[in-house]
């Protein structure tokens, strides 16, 4: 039999950070990750939760998951809005890092679900394989696997954009993907 606990709501503020840039990977938007954040944090302190031989972490990414996959399904009910554009944001420049950051972030939002899901498990939120397969309700080989795919992905199209740049005549010097997702490079934007 496993043991129980109940979920403790003070500290889900240790892990705002983490999901909220798996957040970001799955939306491939910091506006809407902050909301996906702020709606998974509204459903699981709106009643007690009792884990069942799990952490936190592991429990809120398939909490932040499930949430996702749910506005994505109402979102396909709905019409289509655009956003209004940056540039009426104000504020300076983005900085290089913050732009690398958010193209990173993009490349994971644009991959298949499962394999969005282990890069983030794994790669963002930094949870071992065990732990995603875990969260994930699958294999770590499966985990395994996925993540493989997924990293190429990212990095062909990260490659992709860069031979685009060039060939633009630009020159692109970018940060590895996992050093930016792991260092948090986009937690700036959320404040």
């Amino acid at each position: 039999m496993s043991p129980e606990r109940l979920l403790d709501p003070n500290r889900l503020g240790n892990h705002v950070d983490r999901l909220y840039r798996a957040a970001w990977a799955m939306c491939g938007s910091r506006e809407q990750a902050e909301d996906l954040v702020q709606e998974t944090f509204v459903r699981v302190l709106g009643r007690r939760r009792v884990l069942r031989n799990e952490d936190d972490l592991g429990y809120l990414l398939r909490t932040l998951r499930n949430t996702y996959l749910n506005q994505r399904r109402s979102a396909l009910r709905r019409p289509r809005t655009e956003p209004l554009s940056a540039e009426l944001g104000g504020g300076g420049p983005p900085t290089s890092e913050i732009v690398e950051a958010r193209e990173v972030y993009a490349a994971i939002a644009a991959l298949p679900a499962d394999c969005r899901d282990a890069i983030v498990a794994v790669d963002v939120l930094g949870l071992s394989y065990r732990e995603a397969a875990r969260a994930l309700r699958t294999r770590e080989g499966t985990i395994t696997s996925r993540l493989y795919r997924a990293r190429q992905q990212v990095a062909h199209r990260l490659r992709s954009e860069d031979d685009a740049e060039r060939l633009k005549g630009e020159r692109s010097t970018r940060a590895p993907a996992r050093e930016l997702l792991q260092t948090g490079a986009g937690d700036s934007l959320a404040g």
